[in-house]
């Protein structure tokens, strides 16, 4: 199962002002920087997760980028949530007994059962992780810090 970039890189930057403390705010550069994103692109990320109050933004010289709430409070199902919406694991991802689009017979589809169990258990593991817990964990050195190229 492929994880969009939006989804990685908008974890990534919530974990940067998880990590930072909400002491001061992170600018998108610094962000950009410490997790090797394009600064543009992030931008496009945060603004949707600051709608959703997961990050508050400040204006100003030493301005820049807040966690909207204690980073207990944000799971990385909500992130998931704002920046790719509900689903992703399958065009016939949607509630039980209701046709898709793209499934004629919703109700009788394998592929619908295989794809909607599969969304639940993911759904559940993510709604299980907190960004105190990604900082937890790298602290403790059981993650190593989100730094890709």
């Amino acid at each position: 199962m492929r994880v969009p970039t939006r989804t990685r890189y908008g974890v990534k930057a919530m974990y940067e002002l998880a990590a930072a403390g909400g002491d001061a705010p992170l600018s998108a550069r610094d962000i950009s920087e410490r997790q090797h994103l394009s600064e543009h692109y992030l931008e496009q990320l945060l603004a949707p997760l600051r709608k959703a109050g997961l990050v508050q933004s400040i204006r100003g010289a030493q301005g820049g980028y807040l966690l909207g709430r204690a980073p207990e409070r944000i799971t990385i199902a909500q992130i998931v949530e704002v920046l790719d919406g509900a689903g992703g694991a399958g065009d016939c991802i949607a509630t039980v007994g209701v046709k898709v689009e793209r499934c004629p017979d919703a109700e009788h589809c394998v592929d619908h059962w295989v794809w909607h169990r599969l969304a639940d258990a993911v759904n559940e593991v993510l709604g299980s992780i907190t960004l105190a817990d990604l900082v937890r964990e790298a602290e403790r050195g059981q993650v190593a810090p989100m730094y890709y190229i």
